[in-house]
Formats: C-alpha cells, sequence, structure tokens
C-alpha cells in the first residue's frame, strides 16, 4: 500500500560490464584520472565469450600524472574484482606523456572481460 504524499522513486539503473570496468580502474588510478574514450567489442573463442574493452585516461597535473604512472605500473598484474566478469587480459597499448606547461599523460589500456559462469 503506498501513500500518496510518498513521491514515487525513480528506477535503479542496472550498472553494466563497463559501468564496472570504469569503476576498477577509477579505484587502481586512485580517482585521477578522466576517461576520454571507452570501447567496447563482443569478444568470443570457441570456448570463452566476453568483451574487449579500450580506454583512453587523461592525467592532467603533477599528481595526477605521478598517479597515472602508478596506474601504468600496476595495471598489468592487478587482480580485478568485477562480479560475474574475468579479467583474462588487462595492459596499456599507448602512453602520451607531456611535461610542459603541467604534467600531461594520456594512457591507452586494454582489457579482456570474460563472462564468468
Amino acid at each position: 500500500m503506498s501513500d500518496e504524499n510518498t513521491p514515487p522513486q525513480p528506477p535503479r539503473t542496472r550498472r553494466t560490464a563497463a559501468d564496472r570496468v570504469r569503476a576498477a580502474l577509477a579505484d587502481l588510478h586512485q580517482h585521477r584520472g578522466q576517461v576520454l574514450t571507452h570501447t567496447e567489442k563482443a569478444w568470443a573463442s570457441i570456448t570463452f565469450a566476453g568483451t574487449r574493452h579500450s580506454l583512453a585516461i587523461l592525467f592532467a597535473g603533477e599528481q595526477a600524472a605521478e598517479a597515472g604512472e602508478q596506474f601504468v605500473a600496476a595495471l598489468p598484474d592487478h587482480e580485478f574484482a568485477i562480479p560475474g566478469q574475468l579479467v583474462a587480459d588487462a595492459g596499456v597499448v599507448e602512453i602520451e606523456q607531456r611535461l610542459l606547461p603541467e604534467p600531461r599523460l594520456v594512457v591507452r589500456c586494454e582489457l579482456l572481460l570474460l563472462e564468468e559462469g
């Protein structure tokens, strides 16, 4: 039974695998980077199905660039915890760095997620 004065609750938005990837990467880079682009493509082999995620992340400013360098070092060996997904591969494919007028780092990375279950 609902009260006429109670406003309707907005529907809960379901987080997608892409949302979870961005959140996990943000945790890894200490929320110092900004996602510039994120593409997702279906991927499958004979035994597995999943998605390949390609992202470009900007780290602008001295502290952010330092966090970006740590992110680059940590990404390949990081153990991700993404519900329903197994990160089979994660790596940096390109780094663009500029020091002046302020430090700026753009990291392009790719992750292969496989569906669990």
